[in-house]
């Protein structure tokens, strides 16, 4: 029987180089089609995109909130009075709606100018259409005279109703100011206290809550029993003590930044004790251990190598706190313990639905709970979708 095997080499003799140097090519030895390859050498954020993609009604509603968000940088642009305009002649207006079509004729966007009359029994303002009369809207006009953010004087508009005519598409209030402008214009403080106060938390969630995790022991104890205390205790009566506490002499904006800054200290808890169960798990990884022997401090660790594996998930929880921020704002301001005229927000318009027989009468004035209801929903389902898109080979 002939030997197969290759003889050995002679003592003391040098060993044969076996290993080939041909370059290694993974395609030679597993058949990876090129969408597989396309995804496994994807980076983690082009994961992310494509599972959150998708979710359909996430992406919409975070369509949805990137185009409600770059509205508040023109909003003064977008209303067609200013915020602060009183109209004594059309007190308690009810909207009026938009046509394009007059006696069959189409003459473009108008509204039918309205009149009314006081009815002595009820002492009620009684408006009625005048449809001889059609007030076409004029667009990329001069209207109201306005101060944009506060630096600019300027007086275009969107749209302004025609000259000598009225254009109240969602009504007035009991000083005749149009609606419409205010809740355009209410919505950049409600949107904004949202994101201030989820920065003011999260400062706190990751700091107090990074100690715990990293330290643990009497450190993760302390701030655990801090949690507690803080967590057992009613939201809405704390929320009305610390905003009672604020001095009537504050100008508005320091109310705002002190109403932001409430909201940030109540709604760290959370996600303090999710960044601790995180980083428990993520501080006996090895390249935790690396960054120790190597010299690192606690804090460098924590930031740079801990913090940033669980991003995702901090991104998801702050699309959840947002909302609960305006909540709150709302909330604080409908109770007249939050902002203040002024001030215009969702909240504080939402002051003059208090009383039942006002809505009963004039019930244009809950208007402003529409866009705080579609901006929560908004952003639940949009945070639904990071959280699914946060674990992208789930």
């Amino acid at each position: 029987m002939t030997n197969m095997r290759s003889p050995l080499p002679a003592s003391g003799a040098e060993m044969g180089h076996y290993v080939s140097e041909a370059p290694f090519d993974v395609m030679s030895i597993e058949k990876i089609s090129p969408e597989q390859e396309k995804v496994y050498l994807a980076p983690q954020w082009k994961l992310m995109w494509w599972k959150f993609k998708q979710h359909r009604l996430a992406l919409w509603s975070g369509v949805f909130l990137a185009i409600l968000y770059s509205t508040i940088v023109f909003s003064e642009f977008l209303a067609p009075y200013n915020i602060q305009t009183r109209h004594v002649d059309h007190i308690y207006s009810p909207p009026q709606e938009v046509h394009l079509f007059h006696e069959s004729e189409f003459i473009g966007p108008f509204v039918y100018r309205q009149q009314y009359k006081l009815n002595m029994d009820t002492l009620k303002r009684e408006y009625t259409e005048d449809r001889t009369q059609p007030d076409k809207l004029r667009f990329f006009c001069t209207g109201d005279t306005y101060w944009w953010w506060g630096l600019v004087k300027m007086e275009t508009h969107l749209f302004c109703p025609a000259e000598g005519g009225q254009a109240f598409l969602f009504g007035t209030d009991r000083l005749g100011r149009d609606m419409l402008s205010r809740i355009i214009g209410g919505a950049r403080i409600s949107l904004t206290i949202g994101l201030l106060g989820v920065m003011v938390s999260f400062v706190l969630g990751i700091v107090i809550g990074g100690l715990a995790g990293y330290y643990g022991g009497w450190v993760d104890m302390i701030v655990q029993r801090i949690i507690e205390v803080l967590q057992s205790l009613p939201s809405i009566p704390l929320w009305l003590a610390l905003a009672a506490i604020m001095p009537v002499t504050w100008s508005p904006l320091v109310v705002y930044f002190g109403i932001t800054l409430i909201l940030g200290l109540l709604d760290w808890t959370g996600l303090a004790r999710s960044v601790r169960s995180k980083l428990f798990a993520l501080r006996e990884e090895d390249y935790v251990m690396a960054a120790q022997l190597m010299g690192a401090r606690p804090s460098r660790i924590i930031s740079l190598h801990l913090v940033p594996g669980f991003m995702s998930h901090l991104i998801a929880t702050a699309t959840i706190v947002i909302p609960t921020m305006i909540l709150g704002e709302t909330a604080l301001s409908f109770l007249g313990l939050g902002l203040r005229p002024p001030i215009t927000s969702w909240g504080v318009l939402l002051v003059e639905a208090q009383n039942i027989n006002v809505v009963a009468l004039y019930p244009w004035l809950m208007l402003p709970v529409i866009p705080v209801i579609l901006v929560i929903l908004a952003f639940n389902f949009f945070g639904d979708g990071l959280r699914d898109a946060a674990d992208p080979y789930k």
